[in-house]
């Protein structure tokens, strides 16, 4: 078996952040409230895959799922090196649910963003249940990276922040555009103990 000797352990958001910064195609965990972090490691000891859950990114989005906040978490990043075993990712998000099935009792959701071609097959192969597709969303694009629209309002003390003023002046010299994403796919998955 390819991934024998292979584990998932629970760790700190400081022990996954430079892991998931170089591989996850976000290149980013800023904002992201990461509530439990898991890394997965070969039989020599070395991460090869990382992941973490956390809080619904949007306000009250936990509502499409639950009746109560406490009651949904959000799978929020997931990567693992390229040259991983064939399904190392199943093993790893099957091995991290059991290890968060002992924490929390509720509602996982991820999804699937088909902005950059994923469909979803590791959470299908993971026995998450896909829900209807999230509409796209606008967003900025600023010297080659990916904003969300609601960056522009992001306020301090009552007044824009001083990164906002500057997406407000690019998109206004045209130096930004507004873009339409594809959309997500959602998965859920109902953890019980």
């Amino acid at each position: 078996m390819a991934l024998q000797g292979w584990t998932v352990k629970e760790v700190g958001r400081r022990d996954v952040c430079d892991f998931i910064e170089n591989w996850h195609y976000s290149k980013s965990i800023n904002g992201c409230i990461a509530d439990y972090c898991f890394a997965l490691f070969d039989q020599n000891n070395t991460m090869c895959g990382a992941m973490f859950f956390g809080r619904m990114a949007m306000a009250n989005q936990y509502k499409r799922f639950a009746d109560n906040e406490g009651d949904v978490i959000e799978l929020r990043r997931l990567c693992c090196i390229d040259d991983t075993p064939k399904n190392a990712e199943s093993f790893f998000i099957g091995r991290a649910l059991r290890l968060l099935s002992k924490k929390f009792n509720g509602i996982v959701v991820s999804y699937a963003d088909k902005e950059h071609g994923h469909l979803g097959i590791i959470y299908k192969a993971s026995n998450f249940k896909q829900l209807a597709d999230v509409k796209g969303a606008k967003v900025i694009i600023h010297n080659g990276k990916r904003y969300h629209d609601k960056a522009i309002r992001t306020k301090y003390k009552g007044k824009l922040k001083p990164f906002a003023l500057r997406l407000i002046d690019a998109l206004q010299t045209g130096e930004a555009v507004y873009k339409e994403t594809l959309g997500k796919v959602t998965y859920v998955y109902k953890l019980s103990r």
